[in-house]
């Protein structure tokens, strides 16, 4: 029996960590959270100081019953999840869930920046006591965003749609999207035109000047006709011009190395570099940091925690960085003073940078090891860091002036004289061009001249990369909290993703108006930025997590109520600037479980309902409707008129009269089989709440018979079932039987 337990949250990290220690050691998960606050309730008593009333998640019974059996068995526990404020809650409630089993041994708190067998045998011999203000600092989070979620929520419900949902953090990134989509719709774009002149001297090839200045000032050419005048004037008629040179200008200079990683600027980097979402990189480093596959070595841990706004770096990642940078490339491609980089003021620094565990575990040896997407990123994150430990690149730049008739050109070189730390880090540079030598005064002659028109462009749209940077930036929300703050965007319809750039769709922009209307300081960025740095102070100790919440809820709780009687609702949908082309009614933009659609505002009399597009500068067009041929398969009983084939709401057939709303006549499609069970129904196609087709006897609930595959009219060769079933799947079609004891089958194809 082993005497000492340690509990981890990932299945992951016990393979891991499982290989360091003895036999007097067992590593056991817990699989994440084990507790939380239950979903169909508040379960705050905000009049109980906030106290959080919590359960075990639905599915991890089984889980909880084992870590009381383990913490019965152990001498010692030691609670091991991430080292951050999520880890803290896991541990906290993973402590409370043992307590009653651990018969009073101490449970005590290790924690590890890395998964490495120095990190965790360091650990287990300085372990601590669980911290309360770290737990406390997320439990605030956490009620914050329950109280912000579970009270604005079902105010949006009501006004807006069911299932869309309100956050604290993510209303507040959503009001950036609106703002910088608001900002792009309302640009005017200006025309301009640029000059290029491909110039050559007496001796080296051509170079690429662009126009600097026209008479000593800024060029500023806002038409075809200015651009025709100047054209003209820098030719001055001569079939060969020559220019002259103005002046040469070159500079030596070092360009230094980016620091490490920190959670965003992986996130930037691995969606500019590799076309990353951010989920899908916290993912993929999740697996490297926690431990995988390398083949003879088994499950080993390849970088370090990544959960971090810090750009510390331990003095043994650096001394490794340096053993290697000097034994692979030469002692001067390390720097005379070691780097150390400043984390900025806003940044917790509670763990090190994002860096590889072992800097001499180099990329190529992992090549065929790893996934791909495992290997890329593991390549990025081991680059930047011993990039960021090497010396400086040395690089020559050199600019030219020529001028000619009043105008002056500018031409930019870059010559690179020591490569430093880009042997890890290969530059792009659109100015990485090695100039001829030339002196002021010598003549360049004009080998073209061209001229193009441009037009001054709107902000960017934000892609996943910028809005991280802008979160960070403006202090909102965590570094763990990025992904989760996207997806929630996209997963509540209020964002979408197109080209890789964020679109903000029509009920983002109404979610965003009301809530910006009606809850202006919780929507502002400034106020978000704030209650972080509360959350931070309440993880130092310095400040009270009842005091903090009890003074937000004292400024929510009266706004809340006069939201509540003063937010306009659109649940009849909102004003669209067209007409309706059926009875030229106004139409309105309304919210639906299947998504956004158009509809009349002469609803019920008129029933125009249709989906619709908008341009660049958000102008609504309707979608263009093929006209429906319909099916005509008799005529109706109780009119006469004929009777059409329709699709129901969910995706199956029905038939039903020509002549509703006026007759309301309406039957099941029949497939033409009889039932083979009762013999007097036939089989009709129908549809489950989800969409999915089956086919049951008309006859029901007289009989109950039903299959999913579609029903053939002959009988079953081998057990002789009145009938047989057409299935698909993988790509393939065969014919089988519908009775369970039945083992019938063959290809479509062939016959019996």
């Amino acid at each position: 029996m082993a005497k000492n337990l340690i509990i981890v949250e990932s299945p992951a990290k016990v393979k891991t960590i499982g290989k360091f220690l003895g036999k007097d050691y067992k590593v056991q998960a817990s699989v994440g959270h084990i507790l939380d606050l239950p979903k169909k309730s508040l379960a705050v008593d905000e009049q109980n100081g906030f106290a959080a009333h919590y359960e075990i998640i639905p599915g991890k019974e089984k889980v909880v019953e084992d870590l009381k059996k383990a913490a019965a068995k152990a001498d010692n526990i030691f609670l091991a999840p991430d080292p951050d404020r999520e880890g803290e809650a896991i541990a906290w409630h993973v402590a409370t869930v043992i307590a009653p089993e651990s018969c009073g041994k101490t449970i005590q708190r290790i924690s590890f920046n890395e998964i490495t067998r120095r990190a965790v045998e360091e650990a287990l011999r300085r372990p601590a006591p669980l911290n309360e203000d770290l737990y406390d600092a997320q439990q605030a989070r956490r009620i914050l965003d329950r109280l912000v979620g579970y009270k604005i929520s079902p105010l949006l419900w009501k006004k807006v749609k069911r299932g869309i949902s309100a956050g604290r953090v993510q209303s507040v990134a959503l009001r950036l999207l609106v703002e910088r989509d608001a900002e792009r719709k309302a640009f005017v774009p200006e025309e301009f035109w640029q000059f290029r002149a491909f110039l050559r001297g007496k001796e080296g090839p051509a170079f690429r000047a662009d126009l600097h200045k026209v008479q000593g000032k800024k060029p500023r050419i806002p038409d075809a006709a200015a651009a025709d005048a100047l054209e003209k004037n820098i030719l001055g008629g001569d079939k060969s011009p020559l220019f002259t040179v103005d002046g040469v200008e070159v500079k030596t200079r070092e360009k230094n190395p980016p620091p490490p990683f920190t959670t965003s600027t992986m996130q930037q980097a691995a969606h500019q570099r590799l076309g990353f979402t951010a989920k899908k990189t916290m993912s993929v480093a999740q697996r490297l940091y926690e431990g995988v596959d390398v083949g003879e070595e088994g499950s080993k841990a390849l970088i370090t925690y990544m959960r971090t706004d810090s750009v510390r770096v331990s003095e043994e990642a650096r001394a490794a960085a340096e053993e290697y940078i000097v034994r692979t490339f030469g002692a001067e491609y390390y720097p005379a003073k070691a780097r150390r980089y400043k984390t900025r003021a806003a940044a917790q620094d509670a763990h090190e940078a994002v860096r590889p565990v072992d800097v001499n575990v180099v990329p190529e040896s992992l090549k065929g090891v790893l996934p791909s997407d495992q290997y890329r990123l593991y390549s990025l994150i081991w680059a930047r860091f011993t990039a960021s430990q090497a010396a400086a690149a040395k690089v020559e730049d050199t600019v030219v002036l020529a001028s000619r008739n009043g105008a002056q050109f500018r031409a930019r070189g870059e010559r690179v004289l020591f490569p430093g730390f880009y042997v890890f880090t290969p530059q792009k540079s659109d100015d990485a061009v090695d100039l001829p030598q030339l002196a002021p005064g010598a003549p360049l002659t004009l080998e073209k001249l061209e001229k193009e028109q441009k037009f001054t462009q709107p902000p960017p749209a934000y892609n996943e990369a910028s809005l991280v940077r802008e979160l960070e930036e403006k202090g909102i929300g965590r570094p763990s909290t990025y992904a989760s703050i996207i997806a929630t965007l996209q997963d509540r319809g209020y964002a979408c993703i197109a080209d890789k750039h964020f679109g903000v769709t029509d009920l983002g922009c109404v979610v965003c108006g009301l809530l910006t209307d009606n809850f202006t300081e919780l929507m502002d960025v400034g106020f978000t930025a704030q209650m972080e740095e509360k959350l931070d102070k309440v993880a130092e100790g310095k400040e009270k997590r009842a005091a903090l919440l009890d003074e937000f809820s004292k400024h929510f709780n009266p706004v809340l109520e006069q939201a509540a009687r003063a937010m306009n609702s659109v649940k009849g949908g909102v004003p669209s600037g067209l007409s309706c082309p059926d009875c030229g009614k106004p139409l309105q933009i309304r919210f639906g479980k299947s998504g956004t659609f158009m509809a009349c505002s002469g609803y019920p009399e008129c029933r125009f309902t249709s989906d619709f597009n908008r341009d660049d500068k958000g102008a609504a067009t309707l979608v263009a409707r093929e006209k429906e041929e319909r099916e005509v398969v008799g005529k109706c009983p109780e009119c006469g008129a004929d009777l059409l084939v329709k699709r129901s709401r969910t995706g199956s057939r029905f038939v039903a009269c020509s002549g509703y709303p006026a007759c309301r006549h309406a039957e099941p499609y029949s497939m033409g089989v009889p039932c083979p069970v009762c013999g007097q129904g036939e089989l009709a196609e129908k549809s489950s709440r989800r969409g999915k087709i089956f086919y049951s006897c008309s006859r029901y609930p007289a009989c109950d018979f039903a299959m999913w595959d579609q029903p053939l009219n002959e009988s079953c060769p081998k057990c002789g079932f009145g009938a047989l079933g057409l299935k698909k799947a993988r790509g393939t079609t065969s014919v089988v039987c519908p009775n369970k004891s039945c083992s019938f089958k063959r290809n479509a194809g062939e016959s019996e």
